[in-house]
């Protein structure tokens, strides 16, 4: 299993090098035609094998114990979002982060209870693609990864650090982490059936709703990260007006596994 997720991050570090140089402000997405094809499968693929169980899970779990799993997987993001809050320089946000993971390991049931923001500690979620973005890494061509979803070169760089560090791979019985994941996968997919319907009911081109959504979110996150790392007072941070749509979501939905990083 290990080994499949070493071959595949190299595969994806490969290709997504010899992808930043091929985008541009003008033309982020050089390719269009291949991802549309990806996100047709990827529609296909949720359509059938992911939205159904995620349709019956969410009837069956009650909405407290699906927030108590969010939380659950959330506290333990926390702890690799602190390390690349290091990476970037951002040394109290990473303070912060640590201390909502030990908030609440501690008080929070493992996790289960989100306490650190009833605190006043919120949380930043920041992962390796936007460390290299901080970086100055270009974003590059945009891509949709078969399953995964919305991409970029940049991005499809970082999803591998990602994966390694998530809670999934570290735990070393294959049926746990097979376990974890799908719980993962399914209790996210349940928490966004409602905003996905409703974006199937108003994008008139799904495919590129999707895909300036989201990169005007990596974006802005990106942005964030920077003005903090060059010591901008955070409350003077406006972030960039989107592009278009002018409402895109907070988190496009539109891949079988929906975007949320480990």
């Amino acid at each position: 299993m290990k080994s499949g997720v070493c071959r595949s991050a190299i595969l994806a570090v490969a290709l997504a090098l010899g992808l930043v140089g091929c985008a541009t402000v003008e033309q982020p997405d050089p390719l269009e035609k291949l991802n549309r094809k990806t996100f047709a499968f990827n529609e296909t693929v949720d359509q059938y094998l992911i939205a159904p169980p995620a349709r019956v899970y969410r009837e069956v779990v009650p909405s407290v114990a699906r927030q108590g799993i969010d939380n659950f997987f959330n506290n333990l993001r926390d702890v690799w979002s602190a390390f690349n809050l290091i990476l970037q320089g951002r040394f109290g946000d990473s303070a912060n982060d640590v201390m909502r993971f030990g908030t609440n390991t501690v008080f929070g049931l493992v996790g289960f209870v989100d306490w650190a923001s009833a605190l006043g500690l919120a949380p930043h979620y920041e992962d390796f693609g936007q460390t290299l973005g901080v970086w100055g890494f270009d974003a590059g061509a945009y891509l949709v990864l078969p399953v995964l979803g919305p991409s970029s070169a940049r991005d499809a760089v970082g999803l591998p650090v990602d994966l390694l560090a998530s809670p999934d791979q570290v735990v070393e019985s294959v049926r746990l982490r097979n376990a974890l994941t799908g719980l993962r996968v399914i209790n996210t997919r349940a928490g966004l059936l409602d905003a996905t319907g409703l974006l199937d009911d108003i994008a008139l081109d799904k495919y590129s709703f999707v895909r300036d959504a989201y990169l005007q979110r990596r974006r802005s996150l990106v942005e964030d990260g920077r003005r903090r790392d060059a010591g901008a007072v955070e409350e003077d941070y406006v972030p960039d007006e989107p592009a278009t749509p002018a409402s895109a979501p907070a988190e496009p939905a539109s891949a079988p596994v929906p975007q949320a990083r480990p």
